[in-house]
């Protein structure tokens, strides 16, 4: 397969005034696993729904498998959303036959974790199994693209890391994979990174180009609640892992100080940036500009 699977071209959504995505340019390739990062409203769910032709671009133009995202090309698509698309008054089985049925593929077998809810309703079945489920839907009819929206939510880390064998093992068979995650240990297993904010594209490439040079400061103190709230307060890009501090591209000085008037002794010491602090910056830029 060649050729670009999903093309957005400087596309733009609005709801009234509101901009949910704004002038944002994309791809994915064949055998690739593209992430779409980005926080809760940054505009990754509604750039989806305008990639599969679910709702209209206000300006702009997308493609899905070389032409417009109409009927006919969406028989090639394998799309699992936040809401898993199942239909809770069906069963298991029920689900996967209907499913089946609409692309004109065969039926999936249940692998044997799931053939004990074949009868079940599905809004009876454990979301990890549902979630499991929407994935047998979606690839039933070996589709040429796949978009997954959280597809691993609520999944547990067993359960997760087959679903991430079954996406890459669909990369290898030539499949276009877009994937929206909040996981940066997902995040990591993706070939190339998009990342949204406030409706934007604000960066793009590999996990090392996105954090590029950035640094953080590490601040170690027994008072680290006290800490918290004092570099908070001041304004600073400050997270928060179990009870170890860190801000992101910000002077140690600038840090030293506040918490000083704020009575705290702590240490610093400047370390690489993660994904996660440069996401952060990225952001708040993003809602400066």
């Amino acid at each position: 397969m060649t050729g670009v699977l999903l093309h957005a071209e400087h596309v733009t959504r609005r709801f009234g005034r509101f901009k949910a995505v704004d002038d944002v340019s994309m791809q994915v390739q064949p055998g690739e696993v593209v992430g779409l990062l980005g926080a809760n409203g940054a505009g990754k769910t509604t750039l989806i729904r305008m990639l599969l032709g679910l709702i209209a671009a206000t300006s702009g133009r997308v493609e899905l498998l070389g032409g417009p995202p109409d009927r006919q090309r969406r028989r090639r698509l394998g799309y699992v959303p936040q809401g898993l698309g199942l239909y809770g008054d069906l069963t298991v089985r029920e689900n996967l036959t209907f499913s089946a049925r609409a692309y004109g593929a065969a039926e999936p077998l249940l692998p044997s974790a799931l053939t004990r809810y074949a009868g079940v309703l599905i809004r009876d079945v454990p979301l990890g199994a549902q979630r499991q489920v929407a994935f047998l839907a979606a690839l039933a009819h070996s589709p040429d693209v796949l978009v997954l929206d959280e597809p691993t939510s609520g999944v547990d880390v067993l359960a997760g890391a087959s679903l991430w064998d079954t996406i890459r093992a669909q990369a290898e068979h030539g499949a276009g994979i877009l994937v929206t995650t909040h996981y940066m240990q997902e995040a990591q297993q993706c070939d190339r990174l998009l990342l949204m904010a406030d409706g934007r594209l604000v960066a793009e490439g590999s996990e090392a180009d996105i954090v590029g040079s950035t640094t953080a400061v590490a601040v170690r103190t027994d008072n680290w609640a006290q800490a918290f709230a004092a570099l908070d307060r001041a304004g600073a890009p400050v997270m928060l892992e179990g009870r170890a501090i860190r801000v992101a591209n910000t002077d140690p000085a600038e840090l030293a100080e506040v918490l000083k008037a704020a009575g705290i002794e702590a240490s610093l010491q400047k370390v690489p940036a993660t994904i996660e602090e440069r996401m952060l910056i990225l952001a708040r830029g993003a809602k400066a500009s």
